[in-house]
């Protein structure tokens, strides 16, 4: 993983010297909360409901064992004993104290790690595949890209006052882990027909009130030119892209109104000013960069985990068959750590719970953690060998359910528990739908299903692209939830449509079941999944199930 040089170390020491100064004004009352906000948010601080809130950038969702323990002892410290993973490979604590805000800075220098541009109207921490660098299926591994597109955008003077928060997400497999086509600019590592490396560029994607999915401008872009084809997006949305109304500012109302042909013409007009710049990355700079996420050598492992004693213990297949995926090297996996337990507060994870994980990893997986965007974590490189070692530790921290990509592998946001923003609760929701889908027949019997609960519209629960989607609105001083269906982040990627009226808190579950009973009535066999029957079927068998009395109506 990515080391910092000289200049980071600076950088990041200036960064906290200067913020904290501006703590210092805001508490002796020198400035007001309205002048310190904008300073605040330049440095990852909201203020949330109850508390300010910390936002920890992780680039690219990777991390090593010493960064972990400084988070669990962030939580422990500065905080009430945990941390929140985000859908942006980020952590969030809740409940830290301002005056304290400028020593967790400090300690997070000490293990490289700080808070900028988790907020406001900048260029975003860039994300990338969780399962960059080790998944079979892999192309490229994208991360060496996401840092050289991090050390560019970071505090860039023309890029850092935007219309609006800008993210950008890399893949590099067929297979669309990163969710890249809801991202204002989408990449996808691929080689062409002559073996060269470039990318398949997206704009125009996002989620919120007006959700959108990106559009192609460009097939192949040759690797060189991504810091100068990436500038030309910017400039041509920092220049066009609406201030008048923030509702309207991202990247995606810019390709609606202006439309993707006129839209590609100024960024082709601009790209070609710019190509052949100080912007062209040479090969040595993207050589040196990729060496830092070189695969660690790991050793041959050639015994068979399945001949263990865990074969017969109580979920321990389930967590096998769920929780690993297929390595680029036979005798190793991948293995995500769920931080859904069954009943459990999506993403959610105690300083106790974080010290295991960097325990493991420093034992079990080359000192290597990633954060997904579905806010669970992964140990890229685990020998096969040594996964009954690794349950067993994950068991012990309470880390062990066996439910990667099930009905309760569910995203959530904080929702109205934290959030200012939000309309409507979406963590007892989450708990109660992961509380009635939890038996493990059950799950398995249903398959793969997303679940995504949003507690408003500015939809950081993803609920627009959840196979399921759940929105949380306010109607007359009543919640409600809002039901949308078909959703999709992956590489077939769609908006879900909102099938009817919302549901009351207590009625909210049932209607899941009831989407549920009605997908495995219908489904052709016990192989065709949610999405993929819901394609097939449309939402009208659904609607009637949902709303009996406008179909008898009918």
């Amino acid at each position: 993983m990515y080391r910092y040089d000289e200049f980071d170390h600076d950088f990041v020491a200036q960064r906290v010297d200067q913020f904290t100064d501006q703590v210092e004004r805001r508490l002796s009352g020198e400035i007001t909360e309205d002048q310190f906000k904008p300073l605040r948010l330049m440095n990852g601080v909201y203020l949330q409901l109850h508390a300010y809130m910390l936002r920890i950038a992780v680039p690219y969702g990777t991390m090593n064992s010493a960064q972990m323990r400084k988070l669990a002892h962030i939580a422990r410290t500065y905080d009430r004993g945990y941390g929140h993973f985000t859908t942006r490979q980020n952590i969030q604590f809740n409940w830290p104290r301002l005056a304290d805000i400028p020593a967790i800075l400090r300690e997070l220098a000490t293990v490289e790690m700080h808070a900028i541009q988790t907020s406001g109207n900048c260029i975003r921490n860039v994300t990338a595949d969780h399962f960059s660098g080790a998944a079979a299926d892999e192309v490229a591994d994208p991360r060496p890209y996401a840092e050289i597109l991090r050390q560019w955008s970071s505090l860039h003077p023309e890029f850092s006052f935007l219309p609006r928060k800008f993210k950008i997400s890399v893949t590099g497999a067929e297979k669309d882990r990163a969710a890249i086509q809801v991202h204002d600019i989408g990449l996808h590592l691929k080689r062409n027909d002559a073996g060269d490396l470039g990318f398949a560029v997206y704009i125009g994607g996002g989620q919120g009130r007006t959700p959108m999915i990106a559009k192609k401008v460009r097939d192949f872009l040759p690797e060189q030119d991504l810091l100068a084809y990436t500038t030309a997006i910017l400039r041509v949305y920092n220049l066009h892209g609406r201030r008048d109304n923030k509702y309207k500012a991202r990247i995606k109302i810019l390709v609606h109104e202006t439309g993707l042909d006129v839209l590609k013409a100024q960024i082709e007009h601009e790209f070609e000013a710019l190509r052949d710049t100080e912007l062209k990355l040479p090969d040595s700079d993207i050589a040196a960069i990729s060496d830092y996420f070189a695969v660690p050598s790991l050793p041959i492992c050639a015994a068979d985990e399945s001949a263990t004693e865990l074969r017969d213990e109580s979920g321990y297949e389930e967590w096998l068959s769920r929780n690993t995926a297929p390595h680029k090297r036979n005798d190793y996996a991948m293995v995500t750590i769920s931080l859904k337990p069954i009943g459990g507060i999506p993403g959610d994870a105690t300083d106790k719970q974080m010290e295991a994980v960097a325990d493991i990893a420093e034992c079990f997986a080359f000192d290597e953690i990633r954060v997904s965007h579905e806010q669970n974590l992964v140990l890229p490189h685990v020998a096969r060998a040594e996964l009954p070692e690794v349950y067993r530790a994950l068991k012990d921290a309470g880390l062990e359910t066996g439910n990667a990509g099930l009905i309760t592998d569910i995203i959530a946001c904080p929702g109205l528990d934290y959030c200012a923003l939000a309309n409507a609760r979406s963590i007892p929701v989450a708990q109660s739908l992961s509380a009635r889908f939890g038996n493990p027949e059950r799950q398995a019997e249903i398959g793969e299903l997303e679940i995504k609960i949003s507690g408003c519209i500015n939809a950081c629960g993803h609920h627009h692209v959840g196979h399921i989607g759940l929105l949380g609105v306010e109607k007359k001083g009543a919640e409600l939830y809002q039901i949308t269906l078909g959703g999709s982040a992956d590489e077939n990627t769609s908006i879900g449509e909102i099938v009817g009226r919302g549901f009351e808190p207590e009625k909210v579950t049932d209607a899941v079941e009831t989407i549920v009973d009605t997908y495995l009535r219908l489904r052709n066999s016990s192989d065709e999944t949610f999405i993929n029957a819901y394609r097939r079927l449309g939402a009208q068998p659904f609607k009637d199930a949902l709303y009996p009395e406008k179909s008898k109506a009918a």
